[in-house]
């Protein structure tokens, strides 16, 4: 009988952010953390998924969506969940206009960039195990 090594029920949609060294490294977990805490996605662990663990690697099979959430043009979400075998859905937050160095982690910024990730979602949500919501 084959082991089931899967860390979670139901997966939906998996987000994971490179949190870096950097200012937009930082604004890409709190907006991966802006976005679990309203319900779009649930915040996983991306050195899990580059460790190669097989529970985390397992969930994330399990997953509707994977999307990725980068700082600067190295790409280290993406190219971590792609080394793994995944095709996540790739946000760089220089696209929207985030320099690296640059840029402020404030209020605003993490607003903005959850937005343009969300599809100008980012609002309250109905909830499962995220711990909370948005727009209150």
């Amino acid at each position: 009988m084959a082991e089931n090594n899967c860390m979670c029920q139901e997966a939906g949609v998996l987000i994971f952010p490179c949190s870096g060294g950097s200012d937009v490294g930082d604004l890409s977990d709190r907006v991966a953390r802006k976005m679990a805490k309203c319900g779009q996605a649930k915040m996983f662990c991306l050195a899990g998924i580059g460790a190669h663990i097989p529970g985390m690697i397992e969930s994330a099979k399990a997953a509707n969506k994977i999307i990725a959430i980068d700082g600067c043009q190295v790409l280290c979400s993406k190219k971590i969940l792609e080394h793994a075998g995944f095709t996540p859905i790739s946000f760089n937050l220089k696209d929207l206009g985030f320099v690296k160095g640059k840029t402020q982690v404030n209020e605003e910024n993490i607003d903005v960039a959850s937005s343009k990730i969300s599809g100008g979602k980012i609002e309250k949500t109905t909830i499962r195990n995220s711990g909370g919501c948005c727009g209150s």
